[in-house]
């Protein structure tokens, strides 16, 4: 599509923040008017509907995309949106531990363990730690306790949620970014350890370079959008 407004802004709406074009309420693909919770968010995704240039790229809009699929998709069925996600608790990326390289070993304690635990404080869990590769079983209360958290969020924040988790295979670390309780940048490290401890090791490659940026943008994407709701 090409650009066909000159003016976007933030407006108030019943329920919340909408987006106007030259005075016309911006709507979702499936034609729901696209209203969010907070000014803040409201102005951002109103900024990229300002830079659009003469087409536009919803790739470059990717505020705008994490509201559609919270309206759209999660609003929809928040329950069933979530499972999935709520479905990592029982294979949580920071409790499979390397069992030959003691030095990632020791890189993986010394990042993991403090958002293992933060996550028991905060839920009152126990997790089960592997090493090696070999699939292993969390307690009961603790998928269930995971689930339930993740249950308890609305569809705002049950879709950036969705990007993180998939995104960085950690529910522990999608979790701790919806709470606040680590940068978003601590918490990427995090997810990307093992590849980047590689990389390190044996030397970079320029599409898996690629590939990793892209999916860090997307991350960081998924954690403004939570920063402004």
């Amino acid at each position: 599509m090409k650009r066909f407004w000159k003016e976007a802004e933030a407006v108030r709406e019943d329920g919340g923040w909408g987006i106007a074009l030259d005075g016309r309420p911006v709507r979702t693909p499936k034609r729901a008017p696209l209203i969010v919770e907070s000014a803040a968010l409201a102005e951002a995704i109103a900024g990229e509907w300002k830079a659009v240039g003469e087409d536009i790229d919803p790739a470059r809009m990717p505020l705008t995309g994490i509201a559609n699929a919270a309206i759209d998709i999660a609003g929809e069925d928040p329950a069933a949106f979530a499972e999935p996600i709520a479905a990592y608790a029982a294979s949580e990326l920071f409790c499979y531990r390397e069992d030959r390289d003691p030095a990632l070993q020791a890189e993986q304690v010394a990042v993991w363990n403090p958002l293992l635990a933060w996550a028991e404080q905060r839920y009152s869990i126990e997790f089960v730690l592997a090493e090696g590769v070999l699939p292993i079983d969390q307690p009961e209360p603790t998928i269930a306790a995971l689930r339930g958290a993740v249950l308890s969020h609305d569809p705002f924040r049950l879709a950036p949620l969705t990007l993180l988790v998939t995104i960085g295979g950690s529910l522990v670390a999608g979790l701790a970014l919806i709470e606040k309780a680590f940068p978003p940048a601590d918490l990427w490290q995090a997810v990307s350890l093992d590849e980047l401890y590689q990389e390190r090791r044996w030397g970079a490659d320029s599409e898996a370079q690629k590939a990793r940026a892209l999916r860090e943008a997307e991350w960081h994407n998924a954690a403004r959008f939570l920063s402004l709701l």
